[in-house]
C-alpha cells in the first residue's frame, strides 16, 4: 500500500515538473490530477476551440490617427490643440503651451511618436 502511494506521489512530482517545463502555448490547455478508489488518475485536456488555424488573429497596434495625436498632445500639456495638417506620413498638431504657440509633428506609426517639436 505504502509503495503504491509513494509511486503515485513520485509520478505526480515528475509530471508536474514536466508540465512546468512545457512551453507557454501548451500551458493554455488544462491538466488534471486526481485520486480515485481505483488509484490515481491524471490526464490532459486540449480545447481545440481556442485554436485559430488558418485565420489566426493578428494583434497589431493601430497607427496614429488625428484623434490619437490630439489626445497625446493634450497629455503633453498642449492646450487648445487642433490638427494643423496631415499627410500619409505625419500629423501636425498646433496649440499653446506656457502661453506660446507650439507645433508638434507626430509620425503615423503606433503610439504616435514625436518627429518634430517647434
Amino acid at each position: 500500500m505504502f509503495k503504491k502511494i509513494r509511486t503515485a506521489a513520485l509520478s505526480a512530482v515528475i509530471g508536474l515538473g514536466a508540465l512546468a517545463a512545457a512551453p507557454a502555448t501548451a500551458q493554455a490547455d488544462s491538466f488534471y490530477f486526481g485520486i480515485t478508489p481505483n488509484g490515481p488518475s491524471f490526464g490532459f485536456h486540449s480545447d481545440s476551440s481556442r485554436r485559430h488555424w488558418g485565420g489566426q488573429r493578428r494583434y497589431h497596434r493601430a497607427t496614429c490617427s488625428p484623434q490619437r495625436a490630439l489626445n497625446k498632445a493634450d497629455r503633453m500639456g498642449i492646450h487648445r490643440a487642433r490638427v494643423r495638417s496631415e499627410n500619409r506620413r505625419v500629423i501636425s498638431v498646433a496649440g499653446r503651451k506656457h502661453r506660446q504657440r507650439v507645433v508638434v509633428t507626430f509620425a503615423k506609426a503606433p503610439n504616435c511618436p514625436v518627429v518634430r517639436w517647434h
